[in-house]
């Protein structure tokens, strides 16, 4: 491609704050948008060709074939959209981001491609304009690129799966995003500087994203992919009827913890009457089919307390974070009724600024 910008381009990031910053916080002030939970791109074209890069620079192309025409329909000849990949779920006036569906959208067969490309259309939330033409916007500060981008999208077609996210510069409107668009599945909400210029790589935004607390019971270890050590803890919470469901897992730990955490464990480790570890796998799916998913199961005996942001049906959304063991909480007590759940919020309210 013959784009005004150098390729590969990393995308501009955001690093982590408690709470949404006030507007005067920054020089020149801030502009706030929805989180959106999704895949991040960067949305190439140069005439005819057209490329979904990740935020490794990889290709997702291939895996969204449904958005190439809208795409090319909305987009100038020439142009990088920085943009989230998105599926919803539910039916009109009670719609919310499915990450689920969107993550199973990535599949190597093209005949499954093409099914899903039906079956759960994806779209894309646009909220930054890179390039236009043969001009690169990355010296460029925020609220131009932002009116640039709206220009853009004064031509689009009624009906398009390419939206515009929204903006504010109020903060208390962006607080109330923070708690009602929870309930549409969204992740928080970001902050930027509008005399920012476009940053590739640099964490020169803020996000705020929800953060909770739960108490999960541990039910297995993964062994670490180098064989030493715990690769994973496994976490399970109790349904209503007592059924333990797994929920995800928590991975980030230093070599020297992943070591001490196999004599730690050895107690809790099920065996079998000739003193050999019990074999045992998690679900399967399409995409885990071949590969090793089999762990070591421990007794549901000891309960740890983990920071998440969200629970989506009955699985952490992303990785959890460790935070301390609770001795003096029963396994039983970890239900997921102890969860938080937003109220149910729209899509569609949110994507109609």
């Amino acid at each position: 491609m013959d784009l005004p910008v150098p390729l590969p381009l990393a995308p501009m990031l955001a690093k982590a704050v408690a709470d949404v910053p006030e507007p005067d916080s920054v020089a020149g002030g801030l502009a706030y948008e929805p989180k959106w939970d999704g895949f991040r791109a960067l949305i190439l074209r140069d005439g005819d060709e057209l490329e979904l890069a990740s935020r490794g620079s990889k290709s997702l192309t291939r895996y969204f074939p449904e958005l190439r025409e809208p795409l090319l329909d909305l987009l100038p000849d020439k142009g990088v959209l920085d943009a989230e990949i998105v599926v919803r779920t539910g039916e009109p006036g009670a719609e919310r981001l499915h990450w689920e569906a969107l993550s199973q959208r990535i599949h190597p067969a093209e005949s499954r491609i093409r099914k899903l490309s039906v079956e759960t259309p994806a779209e894309v939330i646009a909220f930054d304009l890179v390039a236009v033409g043969d001009e690169s916007l990355l010296d460029v500060e925020f609220a131009t690129r932002r009116s640039r981008l709206e220009d853009v999208f004064a031509h689009r077609s009624t009906g398009s799966p390419v939206h515009l996210t929204r903006t504010t510069r109020d903060a208390d409107e962006a607080r109330d995003w923070f708690t009602r668009f929870e309930g549409a599945g969204l992740d928080g909400v970001v902050a930027k500087p509008l005399t920012g210029v476009y940053s590739p790589g640099k964490r020169t935004m803020l996000k705020i994203k929800h953060k909770r607390t739960a108490e999960a019971v541990l039910v297995g270890y993964r062994v670490h992919k180098s064989g030493q050590g715990v690769g994973s803890l496994l976490l399970g919470l109790y349904s209503d009827e007592g059924r333990l469901f797994n929920v995800g897992g928590i991975s980030a730990f230093t070599a020297a913890r992943r070591l001490e955490l196999i004599d730690e464990l050895e107690p809790l480790v099920v065996r079998d009457d000739g003193g050999e570890v019990v074999h045992a796998e998690t679900d399967r799916s399409r995409f885990s089919s071949s590969k090793d998913v089999s762990f070591v199961p421990l007794r549901p005996e000891r309960v740890v307390e983990v920071a998440f942001d969200q629970l989506e049906g009955m699985r952490f959304r992303h990785a959890v974070t460790f935070l301390r063991w609770r001795p003096d909480r029963e396994p039983q007590s970890c239900t997921l009724g102890q969860t938080d759940v937003a109220p149910a919020y729209d899509l569609g309210e949110v994507l109609t600024a």
